[in-house]
């Protein structure tokens, strides 16, 4: 009897479980196999054990660079957290429409380091790549924006749920 409810309850939550979701694979720059893939709590917990490392990430693209797409920004599936991938330009180009995908990024961990004059720049940059206008002067400066960690992106998978 136990054998026929633990049967029972077996096919029934099979049969309960929402199907696999299927996704097709872009594949950009070099070959990679996602293993050894560390989480963003991994990463920036401890940010310098990974600089100059080669490390594979995993997470939701958030931005793409509208100029080349020689970047892109992913996001921590389970926090704020964000990451910019950074590629040679016209080497590998995202398209645009990868935003709100899920991508495995693999590539070298790294930090920079600007000063104030040059993190001004890079946000100036930045919002000129959107097509925004900003002047050196509107531009307000905390302390995050003195330091970024990037990855130099080597490879990445972009995923595309098929309906």
């Amino acid at each position: 009897m136990i054998r026929i409810v633990f049967t029972f309850l077996s096919l029934l939550l099979i049969s309960c479980s929402s199907p696999k979701k299927e996704y097709s694979v872009q594949k950009f720059g070099d070959e990679f196999i996602p293993k050894s893939v560390k989480t963003f709590g991994q990463v920036m917990e401890k940010p310098s054990d990974f600089i100059g490392q080669s490390i594979t990430l995993e997470g939701e693209i958030v931005d793409v660079c509208p100029m080349k797409g020689c970047w892109i920004e992913i996001k921590d599936f389970d926090s704020e957290k964000t990451l910019r991938v950074k590629v040679q330009d016209d080497v590998i180009i995202f398209p645009q429409n990868s935003k709100s995908k899920r991508a495995i990024v693999h590539g070298i961990f790294s930090k920079l380091e600007f000063s104030e004059e040059q993190a001004i720049n890079w946000k100036v940059h930045l919002a000129e790549e959107k097509g925004i206008v900003l002047s050196k002067d509107e531009v307000v400066l905390v302390p995050s924006d003195l330091v970024e960690y990037r990855i130099k992106g080597i490879g990445a998978q972009i995923f595309t749920e098929l309906n």
